[in-house]
């Protein structure tokens, strides 16, 4: 249906229906990481809330809704046991919040297919009358060739074509490339792996980053602590106001929670010194 421009310039636009940080209702995401870095459990936390569950990462408040959680890579068990350490930060109603409004479905073995039909629909039916789906991991819902960019367009334009009839916001989990984790640069847009247009057909994507050595001397945190900690991100919004990058700290069962870090004085006093010698002036 063609846009009424004559009422878009005269008539007030709809506030803008945020699911998560910068992304838009009826959208597709993605949030990219190494492996191992714990974005199942990050992506598992912000579903929870969503469906009704409190603000443990303190990413701010978000609209509750609906959500369906599709894990393609993790055994049941293994899912088990992240909701079994959640569970011990939720009160009891909140727990019975998250389980009337989060369905999870464990797709492993089964192997999904967003290019054929049958799968596209049954995605379609899971997406009706939910604010939020969760593809874990993206290379489990299809069988195209990851670095040719036709077939990833195609690929991302069926989850489009998802998320534009139903209304409801997809992320898609997707793993960083060898040389963008290698090189700590797992927060830059490129740092996802394949074709380009996983990232520039898209209108969201937010990163999970291990803490570097760098950053662990930037912070205070000692070699054997820095596994713990890891940062969060948005490194692409077409919408919505910056959003500012947070540490969490790892705890038991993978819950992550703000990170309480303070930068260490001894790098700052560096930084003054370099700029009183006028080695830096670009304020």
């Amino acid at each position: 249906m063609a846009l009424d421009l004559m009422a878009a310039f005269t008539e007030s636009p709809p506030p803008i229906d945020y699911v998560l940080p910068n992304m838009v209702a009826g959208t597709v995401g993605a949030l990219v990481s190494p492996g191992g870095a714990g974005k199942s459990m990050l992506i598992l936390q912000l579903a929870a809330q969503i469906a009704g569950g409190p603000d443990l990462l303190e990413v701010d408040e978000l609209p509750t809704g609906a959500v369906v959680y599709l894990p393609a890579e993790d055994p049941p068990v293994a899912i088990h046991h992240r909701l079994h350490a959640l569970g011990a930060h939720l009160t009891a109603n909140q727990r019975r919040a998250v389980a009337d409004g989060l369905l999870i479905e464990p797709l492993i073995g089964k192997c999904p297919n967003v290019m054929a039909r049958d799968w596209f629909d049954g995605l379609t039916r899971a997406a009706e009358g939910r604010r939020l789906m969760i593809l874990d991991t993206l290379r489990r819902f299809h069988i195209e060739e990851e670095n040719a960019s036709g077939p990833m367009a195609q690929v991302v334009g069926r989850m489009e074509a998802i998320a534009a009839d139903t209304g409801c916001a997809i992320v898609f989990l997707h793993h960083a490339s060898k040389g963008a984790a290698m090189a700590g640069a797992g927060d830059q847009q490129q740092a996802s792996r394949g074709s380009s247009v996983l990232v520039d057909n898209i209108r969201w994507q937010s990163y999970l980053s291990g803490m570097t050595l760098a950053e662990a001397e930037e912070w205070g945190v000692d070699e054997s602590q820095r596994g713990f900690f890891v940062r969060y991100g948005v490194s692409k919004a077409n919408y919505g106001a910056p959003f500012q990058e947070c540490w969490f700290r790892r705890h038991e069962g993978g819950v992550l929670k703000p990170a309480v870090l303070e930068r260490q004085k001894r790098q700052l006093a560096a930084k003054l010194k370099s700029v009183a010698r006028g080695g830096n002036d670009n304020w």
